[in-house]
């Protein structure tokens, strides 16, 4: 499968006073396919949101190298497009949201680019149906609770018809049934629309539908592989100071405790469907 995203042995300093350069990414190499979901987790401090932000070419590397679809970020002349084929969602939807009006907004970024009126309602219709908020389209950004806010600005990404979509924590200021419609929303979109998604989080129930999991801590990618293989690695884990999504827990607490039961569930459908063998 070809790589949209390849990362080699990107380095990224940055000042913290006249005399200290700090290095908040060490020569990390990653490589993301198409259509893949890929979930970076990492406590914070850890690098994550760094690298991601490498990937739209939002921040350049001090060294090594970053490529979206062969195209170098380090090349001015490559921006433009780098940032057409990468979207970035960030934490605060209020942040992103600059219209009155809900489909105002979603139709901004094209506005922009020049888009033709046709060809703007079109998209703005169909980003708005995409992530379920279509009957929302002339209501009042500020009218809207933060999950439907963030799925608005998740939308105003997908009109600008992106490969890929990069979220930074995009559910971290929302209550559970925002997170909930978020969540939703992102993976309705990898596999039924085909789109790229690399999702920033330190929630990592949020990590156990991804293709794969990559786990960061000091500038460095310390642990990577599907979710299975990564988080029954419960005591490395929880050393680096991270959590595991709590079924996963709760089976190697059985374990512990006597009982022939795999480590690697991860959801509770696949805890009651084992019990209940």
């Amino acid at each position: 499968m070809e790589n949209i995203i390849e990362i080699q042995d990107l380095v990224y300093e940055y000042r913290r006073d006249e005399e200290e350069k700090v290095k908040a990414l060490k020569e990390v190499s990653l490589e993301v396919k198409k259509g893949e979901f890929l979930v970076v987790i990492g406590h914070n401090g850890s690098g994550k949101s760094t690298m991601a932000k490498h990937m739209n070419a939002l921040l350049l590397p001090s060294g090594g190298k970053v490529y979206v679809l062969g195209l170098d970020t380090l090349k001015d002349e490559n921006t433009w497009n780098i940032r057409q084929t990468a979207g970035m969602v960030f934490q605060n939807p209020d942040n992103q949201i600059v219209a009155t009006v809900v489909e105002e907004d979603v139709a901004f970024g094209l506005e922009n680019l020049g888009v033709e009126p046709k060809e703007i309602r079109k998209r703005v219709t169909e980003a708005l149906e995409s992530v379920g908020m279509i009957e929302f389209r002339k209501k009042g950004p500020h009218l809207l609770s933060g999950g439907q806010k963030q799925r608005i600005a998740i939308a105003g990404v997908i009109a600008m018809k992106p490969e890929c979509i990069i979220l930074d924590e995009p559910t971290a200021m929302l209550d559970p049934v925002g997170r909930k419609e978020v969540m939703d929303t992102i993976l309705k979109l990898n596999k039924e629309e085909g789109i790229t998604i690399v999702h920033i989080t330190h929630f990592m129930d949020e990590a156990v539908n991804a293709d794969r999991v990559v786990v960061m801590e000091d500038g460095n990618i310390v642990l990577q592989g599907m979710p299975k293989e990564v988080f029954p690695q419960v005591d490395t884990l929880k050393k680096l100071g991270l959590d595991v999504p709590q079924v996963t827990d709760l089976a190697q607490e059985l374990k512990k405790a006597g009982m022939d039961i795999p480590t690697n569930i991860l959801t509770v459908d696949e805890m009651v469907k084992y019990l209940c063998q």
